[in-house]
């Protein structure tokens, strides 16, 4: 089955201030153009392109100004049967992860990947991966690979009130 994809570069919305620091605001803005024109086209599959941002000693964006960018694709009008892949070279401060594991709970369908190939791959599978909500709540499994103290501690998962 054919898919169709938009390719977002980080160039394309990347915006930096004159200190040469990421112009928060105006990258989302940018951002909200992009994601907007994807729905104008019913295209519902994207690949957010990070490769070619290097990360610094320090991470680019807190956790706070990620959940908003997090906020962008909603406001664009993406709705929760989209996908978005965010595809990374490098994430040393983990802001790639920390931005699909913070869209996750919100319940968008975003994963993070280092492999372009295995970006394309979920993208084009026809499998959906949304979480899923029991009765108000949304089941969020997490895998470790550290055994957690107790009883059962095995396999654990965690629930969080929409």
């Amino acid at each position: 089955m054919p898919v169709e994809l938009q390719i977002i570069r980080a160039a394309e919305f990347v915006r930096l201030g004159t200190q040469g620091k990421l112009d928060l605001a105006t990258s989302r803005e940018v951002l909200v153009q992009l994601a907007r024109a994807c729905r104008k086209r019913a295209i519902d599959r994207a690949l957010l392109d990070l490769r070619e941002v290097h990360p610094g000693p320090i991470p680019m964006l807190t956790p706070t100004e990620l959940a908003s960018l997090v906020s962008t694709f909603h406001e664009a009008g993406f709705t929760y049967d989209q996908r978005l892949a965010v595809l990374y070279l490098t994430d040393p401060h983990h802001g790639a992860r920390l931005f699909a594991f913070i869209s996750t709970l919100k319940g968008w369908n975003v994963k993070a990947f280092g492999d372009f190939e295995d970006a394309i791959m979920w993208l084009s599978s026809e499998q959906q991966d949304r979480p899923k909500v029991q009765g108000g709540t949304q089941i969020v499994e997490i895998q470790s690979t550290k055994r957690l103290p107790g009883p059962g501690s095995k396999d654990r998962t965690w629930r969080r009130r929409q």
